[in-house]
């Protein structure tokens, strides 16, 4: 109250107004969302913080709004750093992960590489992993090789099959050992061109072999020709050592075949001696319609005796008695030809 005039003053409010709510309450979910996304990426920014990988929060903010696994990504910054690699950055890391590679499977692949002393860089590496070769399973076969069976477990046939200069077949099957030779990896065969190249070289050692018997005195022959032949290259592995695991003898291929030749070879001579007969038969055929068609002619001739003996009668050239004689003539040759017809008859009744 003003004492000099009476009036009551009006103190100023010490309420907020609407404004200072709507302030508090943004700088509030503000703070929220700071602190979830401190609380989210802490733990993680911890981890590499202690680890001394470099990682910040705003690489770890940035990895989440470019839709990249941070977890994976800084785990394996951290596996790198800790292997002492820290030539790779969290940008390559990512620049990976963009491509669709497999991260922690080349991380681990440059480990086990450095670890073993081979030559292997970041990106031939992650050239390898996006060609789709496992880069990690092709180190470990580096540092341990491994055996492939040839044939192989898939073939339809459990053994190699070969014929030997004496005709006797010899089954083998082979044990071959490789290593994964990375500078070849992108664009090299793989395992099927081995057992391929390894079974052609078994089949050629085994048919330049003489005998059977010197494939199963010496089978390490085989090996070492096959060796010889640089099967390996062109392919993604390295060949150790092939060794025959197993040789066995199977049919003689060569009798067979030689029975087989003689039994073509009788067809053949069947063919050819049926078809003689059958050209026998047709001449046969032939020559009995040629007897016909002279017997027919000797009838037409024989038509024209009596022609021939009416015109001698007009012609008074022949007699009456010249007739007589040639009737009596011919009914002896016909009484002559009718007993030897009988004859001829009970001849062939005889039993022989």
């Amino acid at each position: 109250m003003d004492l000099r005039t009476g009036q009551l003053i009006a103190q100023p409010s010490s309420g907020w107004g609407t404004i200072e709510w709507v302030v508090l309450g943004v700088f509030i979910v503000i703070g929220l969302v700071a602190f979830g996304v401190l609380a989210q990426f802490f733990g993680l920014w911890l981890q590499a913080f202690m680890s001394r990988a470099g990682v910040r929060f705003t690489d770890l903010i940035g990895m989440r709004l470019r839709k990249v696994d941070s977890r994976a990504i800084v785990l394996s910054k951290i596996q790198l750093v800790k292997a002492a690699i820290p030539e790779i950055s969290l940008n390559d890391l990512e620049s990976h992960y963009l491509a669709r590679g497999r991260v922690p499977n080349v991380v681990n692949a440059i480990v086990a590489a450095n670890r073993a002393n081979l030559a292997l860089d970041w990106k031939k590496a992650c050239a390898i992993d996006l060609a789709g070769r496992d880069i990690l399973d092709a180190v470990h076969t580096s540092v341990n090789p491994k055996v492939i069976d040839c044939p192989g477990q898939q073939s339809a046939k459990p053994s190699i099959d070969a014929v030997a200069k004496d005709g006797i077949q010899v089954k083998a099957r082979a044990r071959v050992t490789v290593r994964t030779n990375i500078a070849q990896l992108i664009g090299g065969a793989t395992e099927e061109t081995i057992i391929a190249r390894v079974g052609e070289g078994i089949v050629t050692s085994i048919g330049s072999s003489e005998t059977y018997k010197a494939v199963l005195e010496n089978p390490d022959v085989i090996s070492k020709r096959v060796l010889e032949k640089g099967l390996d290259a062109g392919t993604a592995f390295e060949i150790l050592s092939i060794d025959i695991a197993d040789v066995d003898v199977g049919e003689n291929i060569g009798a067979k075949l030689q029975a087989d030749q003689a039994e073509a070879d009788k067809r053949r001579f069947q063919a050819e001696a049926e078809k003689r007969r059958a050209m026998a038969v047709a001449r046969e055929a032939e020559m009995t319609a040629q007897v016909e068609e002279n017997r027919a002619k000797v009838v037409l001739a024989e038509a024209e005796v009596p022609k021939a003996m009416a015109d001698a009668f007009r012609a008074g050239n022949l007699g009456i008695m010249d007739y007589y004689r040639m009737r009596n003539i011919q009914a002896d040759t016909g009484m002559r030809d009718s007993i030897a017809g009988k004859d001829e008859r009970k001849t062939g009744d005889e039993p022989k």
